[in-house]
């Protein structure tokens, strides 16, 4: 799918997400905080917010770009090029990233719950430390809408369904 194709949908935006209702902000057309507000269903009355106090000098420090990026699941050839003696260390230690338990790990490998970029980066630097990740790769690419936690919330809105 064309990354500038996708259309922004309700039920995309993960019920933890911060909403924004201030519509004097000069970036409310690109923010996905506000944009989220846009598709909040009229029968939803309450949850998190950004306060008014994010804005500061003309700015919000919560502001989140709007815009799709490359997620991924499936781990089938993501050990390849770890020698063999080492596969269960380096499995144990890219299962450590999802915290505790076998779900959410096999919840991203069977494509219930897909990678930001960021925690695709993660694993493939776990993975270097026991050897190159040169042609390594997660098995399903797909655009997806950019729902990581802005700056100024003191959470992660869980992308791994944990």
């Amino acid at each position: 799918m064309d990354m500038e194709e996708k259309e922004l949908k309700a039920k995309d935006i993960p019920w933890e997400y911060a909403l924004c209702f201030n519509s004097e902000c000069e970036n409310k057309d690109k923010c996905m905080h506000y944009q989220a507000r846009l598709l909040m269903p009229e029968d939803r009355y309450y949850g998190p917010a950004v306060y008014p106090t994010a804005w500061e000098d003309g700015e919000c420090r919560c502001f989140r770009e709007k815009k799709l990026v490359k997620k991924a699941w499936g781990f089938t050839h993501l050990y390849d090029n770890v020698p063999q003696w080492q596969k269960a260390e380096a499995r144990r230690c890219v299962h450590a990233l999802f915290g505790g338990g076998n779900g959410p790990y096999y919840r991203v490998h069977h494509g219930e719950n897909m990678l930001s970029p960021l925690k695709q980066e993660e694993i493939l630097k776990v993975l270097a430390k026991f050897g190159s990740i040169e042609g390594i790769g997660f098995d399903h690419y797909v655009a997806d809408w950019d729902f990581e936690s802005s700056p100024c919330c003191d959470y992660n809105v869980p992308t791994l369904g944990t």
